[in-house]
């Protein structure tokens, strides 16, 4: 199927994976800067934003989908960056087109994926409801992350409750709406056949970095670095104070992070 994509910037390709439920567009805290230097292109996986479908598909349908849309844009070579299941997919694309991938950048994602996320009850789900649709409209409003954002499911996706990250948690609201029932059915589906790379990541040999944060309960950062570990050229960053959502509580300092491995690792472009 064609992937609605957003293409920005000129260089090297970068191909930018969201997680799930998401969007390209949530990507844009890594597009927008890095699009200053490369070409980056962040397409909306099969049943997220806007490439719509109208039927039950499997995960490995989206590898399929990724790979079609590096050869419409006649791309060769890249470095990819995902980020939860977009860098599960990461993975895969570099275990089914190693000579196409030139570098991995893994963002709160793993092979072997686990989580320690806690029951939640009604009024999770109830306060939730408002934090997200009152920070819609009016983004990063400090009485309601104090009154209901502290109090709801974001506490386990961010740490650092401030109305910068609040911001960016405003475009989740349209990627978590345009999120279809197939893409929920087909990772569902995963998860429960008990999904696990550990031990193809040998086949991996480009260069990795792997970033976590302490504070995750949606992939533990054990969980994070146990990849890390499998990985013959992998780089590992720990972040304190910081959950899931961690681009969008520091975005500043992941982004100089990645910048400093790229320049560490110019092998990529070569």
């Amino acid at each position: 199927m064609q992937l609605h994509t957003i293409i920005k910037g000129q260089g090297f390709p970068v191909l930018c994976l969201h997680g799930h439920p998401g969007n390209g567009r949530t990507m844009a805290v890594f597009q927008d800067h890095l699009s200053l230097r490369f070409r980056t292109i962040a397409p909306d996986l099969r049943g997220y934003g806007h490439s719509h479908t109208s039927q039950d598909f499997v995960m490995a349908d989206h590898v399929n989908d990724l790979c079609r849309l590096l050869d419409k844009e006649e791309i060769d070579r890249c470095l990819v960056l995902g980020w939860s299941l977009g860098g599960i997919l990461a993975l895969e694309l570099a275990l089914q087109q190693g000579d196409r991938i030139q570098g991995l950048i893994l963002v709160a994602s793993a092979a072997r994926p686990r989580g320690n996320h806690p029951p939640a009850g009604r009024l999770d789900y109830l306060y939730t409801a408002i934090a997200a649709l009152i920070n819609f409209g009016y983004p990063g409003w400090q009485w309601n992350i104090d009154t209901f954002g502290k109090r709801s499911l974001l506490r386990y996706l961010v740490e650092q409750h401030t109305p910068s990250t609040y911001r960016y948690l405003a475009t989740a609201v349209p990627a978590y709406l345009q999120t279809s029932r197939f893409a929920q059915r087909a990772l569902s589906r995963a998860l429960r056949q008990g999904y696990d790379r550990l031990g193809d990541l040998d086949k991996i040999n480009c260069p990795c970095l792997v970033l976590a944060a302490s504070g995750d309960r949606h992939i533990t950062s054990a969980s994070s670095q146990e990849t890390a570990q499998h990985l013959p050229k992998a780089t590992w960053h720990l972040y304190t104070n910081t959950a899931h959502l961690f681009p969008w509580e520091i975005p500043q300092q992941v982004m100089l992070d990645i910048e400093q491995w790229l320049a560490a690792h110019p092998e990529i472009f070569v």
